[in-house]
């Protein structure tokens, strides 16, 4: 590896341009065929096959790379043709006074369409989404049988699904977590 070090890191200059990437791969190289030494063909030479190694290793540097677009948030970004650049402002990690509204009229929503569901089918809804009671228990509890408690379960999943749309449109606040 001593021998051919200086020519691979020449050889990984030529390609990336950069001493210290060049380095990196080098070393990544000289790793790659001591741990795959049992792989190399004695009917070509060792440089040759360790050039190629170097090679195809810059390489794949060189494609990451530029799939790699890097943003500055110091820097400011241009729009599209103007000339004016225009800063990224991140959203504020503090509880966004909007959303907390949306929020709390869902959740109000919600709480009177679930009392809007036939009784049957609210306390089974009740006891397995709201206080996930396991279903043996909800219909040991209803005293019905689990096939029943299941299948009410579904329907009044369907039936707040179905109530829960009416609230959802282009316009109304629900449009905001569709």
């Amino acid at each position: 590896m001593r021998r051919h070090e200086n020519s691979c890191r020449k050889l990984a200059v030529s390609i990336l341009r950069d001493v210290a990437e060049a380095e990196d791969e080098v070393q990544n190289s000289l790793w790659k065929a001591y741990t795959r030494i049992g792989q190399f063909q004695q009917d070509s030479k060792f440089s040759t096959w360790l050039s190629r190694i170097v090679v195809n290793q810059c390489l794949m540097r060189l494609r990451k790379a530029k799939r790699t677009r890097f943003l500055f948030l110091d820097e400011p970004m241009q729009q599209d043709s103007a000339s004016q650049a225009a800063c990224l402002e991140l959203p504020s990690p503090q509880p966004n006074p909007e959303f907390d509204f949306a929020g709390r009229e869902i959740r109000d929503v919600l709480h009177r369409e679930v009392r809007r569901i036939p009784p049957a089918l609210r306390k089974v809804l009740e006891l397995r989404d709201v206080q996930e009671v396991a279903l043996p228990q909800v219909a040991r509890q209803l005293g019905i049988s689990a096939p029943a408690a299941k299948s009410r379960l579904l329907r009044a999943r369907q039936e707040l699904r179905v109530r829960m749309r009416k609230h959802k449109g282009s316009e109304g606040f629900l449009a905001l977590f569709a």
